[in-house]
């Protein structure tokens, strides 16, 4: 099998590596079958998209939406890493599966709007998914109503034109969407469970996600909110893990390991 690349851009070791674990754990992978480059570390270089069963994206603290002269150098150059890259992902339909900051980054590159219209707390939100959600092989997979740990600034207020929206909340009206048959992104965290929530509360209390001094009450309550990890993101890399799923492939054999590549970093 193809391993699959997971991209970080989380500049805070403690809720990166966290974030990493939970995508092993919720994909069934190993590090060796889901390879891991933090974007905020170096730029992301040329990736060969035959080399990958598929590209999950994890969330983090950056915002499209941010003015453009309030970004970093970090943010402004990992935003253009991921420009280049769906530019490539999209028009192949190469399976990909973007979390949270995810449904920012491929919700504007295909021409949606981004903006602070829909905020939603951390915490639990019920999920709901419309009519094509439930017939979505991957967004599928999970209940037709689900809880999931949410904490956003920003959000995809108008899909774009051509994405088929597959899950919605009461805050938000776009919680998970796809472009053609294989992109995906999700607004709420499908890899985050209580003890993941605990650490990125730690590590962002001072972000203006939250009161600070809320920070216990905030853990307290997803705590009480019973929310399970969703099962998407296992489906996600069941459904590709097959070769012969993967677009441009239709031998059903492996590709070699891409030494060389920019997939080849270790985690």
């Amino acid at each position: 099998m193809r391993p699959f690349l997971f991209l970080g851009v989380r500049p805070e070791d403690a809720p990166a590596d966290d974030e990493y674990a939970a995508m092993l754990r919720c994909t069934g992978l190993s590090e060796s079958t889901l390879r891991r480059v933090r974007l905020e570390a170096a730029p992301l270089g040329d990736v060969d998209l035959d080399a990958w069963s598929g590209i999950v994206l994890g969330g983090g603290p950056f915002c499209v939406s941010d003015p453009e002269d309030a970004k970093s150098p970090v943010q402004r150059r990992v935003e253009a890493d991921l420009a280049r890259l769906l530019d490539a992902v999209v028009p192949a339909d190469v399976p990909f599966f973007g979390a949270c900051y995810g449904i920012g980054t491929l919700g504007r590159h295909q021409g949606g709007v981004v903006d602070r219209t829909y905020p939603e707390p951390v915490g639990a939100v019920t999920v709901e998914l419309t009519p094509a959600g439930r017939a979505d092989p991957v967004l599928g997979s999970a209940p037709a109503s689900f809880g999931a740990f949410v904490g956003h600034k920003e959000s995809l207020a108008v899909p774009p034109p051509h994405a088929v929206v597959l899950a919605t909340s009461a805050g938000a009206p776009v919680q998970a969407f796809r472009v053609g048959r294989n992109v995906y992104a999700t607004q709420f965290h499908p890899e985050l469970d209580v003890a993941g929530l605990t650490t990125r509360v730690e590590a962002y209390r001072y972000d203006g996600y939250f009161d600070p001094a809320e920070a216990a009450e905030v853990v307290a309550a997803a705590r009480e909110s019973g929310v399970q990890v969703p099962g998407v993101l296992r489906a996600f890399v069941d459904r590709y893990a097959d070769a012969g799923l993967h677009p441009g492939d239709q031998s059903g054999t492996s590709a070699p390991h891409p030494r060389g590549e920019i997939g080849a970093a270790q985690g």
